[in-house]
């Protein structure tokens, strides 16, 4: 054994797994480092960043919450799969707001819909296996696949396609290793909406190559003048969808989703979830249950909000010269990155010059490159402020 300075033996200290190792830093954490350093500078900093809703949860919502606390029946082990009324409340939602009929057997219920992307490549996911991930797309996405064992094979989304991944392109002998394909639509972070023939093509690309199809949910009711359609519309077979009442219901810190579709790859998920967590707190479930068969009114209210918020800030980003696209979904905007700056160094710009924090692209992929996302998660007249610090900064571009 070494010695330390003390000259007492140090013991070796334990070597941290290999794939690890192969995760990047989260970037969000990142992001909050960079805001804390100025605020400690006194730095009165406008966040743009992190994708969580200023919005209060529903108060009848949080009612139902309290009452469920004080349940007996509340308070000891909650099943596996999640409470029936849980699931029959989101087999109600799916047919009344996505035309979808689907059974509470075909459901369960999730600790947010980020740990139940997280645990399915555990499900389905050996050495050498590929998982088929977005780029630029939510960083759990490689994550999970790296932590399973698994290897990512990235799916560029251009803005010349509309942000929808070329799966024609995907190369023969990578399909064949692909085990699970993960789309995001609407999407995080581009704001991008998929059609029908897109969703059809994907449906029928997984089930000819025996991939599932796990489709990320968590915006799907978070749309302005359109409607955002559920993967399960075109077929259940290999498809699973995760669904969040997270951003849906501003319930972000509740950590309550679910997963549905195709029986065999829930009970795979399941078969993950009763080895590794003990189900999902039965009074969240129940508070879950109350949102989703009576606040579809806070979904509409939400909307607007959103769609006004989105409708000033990209008017302000136009005006001093920035290449931003009126979101038709989610509560985000993709701003192209002015020419000469890497998206990183346009965000360190920003918070440098006028004190605001947005998500550089690249954080979410190498194809995120060349923009950065700001989250319309503050009101409108912090985004007001906002436009208003970057033309008293001078921060402008030629059209």
């Amino acid at each position: 054994m070494a010695s330390n300075q003390n000259g007492k033996k140090s013991r070796k200290k334990p070597e941290i797994a290999e794939r690890l190792n192969r995760i990047p830093s989260y970037l969000f954490a990142e992001l909050d480092a960079m805001k804390s350093e100025k605020i400690k500078e006194g730095v009165d900093v406008i966040d743009f960043g992190v994708g969580d809703p200023d919005l209060p949860t529903p108060e009848p919502v949080v009612e139902a919450m309290k009452k469920a606390v004080e349940k007996v029946e509340n308070q000891k082990y909650p099943s596996y799969e999640g409470m029936l009324a849980f699931r029959e409340a989101a087999s109600k939602f799916y047919e009344r707001r996505k035309g979808v009929k689907i059974a509470p057997d075909e459901i369960i219920a999730l600790i947010g819909s980020k740990e139940g992307i997280a645990h399915l490549p555990l499900a389905y996911v050996d050495r050498g296996d590929v998982v088929l991930c977005p780029d630029p797309g939510y960083p759990v996405y490689p994550s999970c696949t790296v932590l399973a064992g698994g290897t990512p094979y990235y799916m560029p989304l251009k803005y010349e396609n509309g942000f929808l991944p070329d799966l024609d392109s995907i190369p023969p002998e990578t399909v064949k290793k692909a085990k699970i394909m993960f789309l995001n639509y609407p999407n995080n972070p581009t704001a991008a909406v998929a059609d029908r023939e897109f969703i059809k093509h994907a449906v029928d690309f997984c089930v000819d190559g025996g991939i599932v199809l796990a489709h990320d949910a968590a915006y799907s009711e978070i749309t302005f003048g359109i409607k955002a359609e559920s993967f399960l519309a075109y077929g259940y077979e290999n498809v699973i969808e995760f669904n969040s009442l997270s951003k849906t219901y501003n319930m972000t810190g509740w950590r309550i989703g679910y997963a549905a579709g195709d029986i065999d790859v829930v009970r795979a998920l399941l078969k993950v979830k009763t080895n590794v967590d003990s189900g999902v707190f039965q009074a969240v479930q129940e508070a879950g249950a109350f949102a989703m068969n009576e606040c579809d009114g806070w979904i509409e209210k939400n909307n607007r909000i959103y769609e006004e918020r989105a409708k000033k800030l990209v008017e302000g980003l136009r005006d001093i010269g920035l290449d931003a696209e009126m979101p038709r979904a989610t509560f985000y905007v993709w701003c192209r990155v002015p020419e000469g700056y890497t998206s990183m160094e346009f965000a360190k710009m920003l918070l440098d010059r006028a004190g605001i924090l947005v998500t550089p692209g690249v954080g979410f992929g190498k194809s995120g490159e060349g923009f950065v996302r700001f989250a319309l998660t503050r009101d409108v007249e912090t985004i007001e402020r906002a436009v208003e610090r970057l033309k008293n900064a001078e921060i402008r571009f030629k059209c």
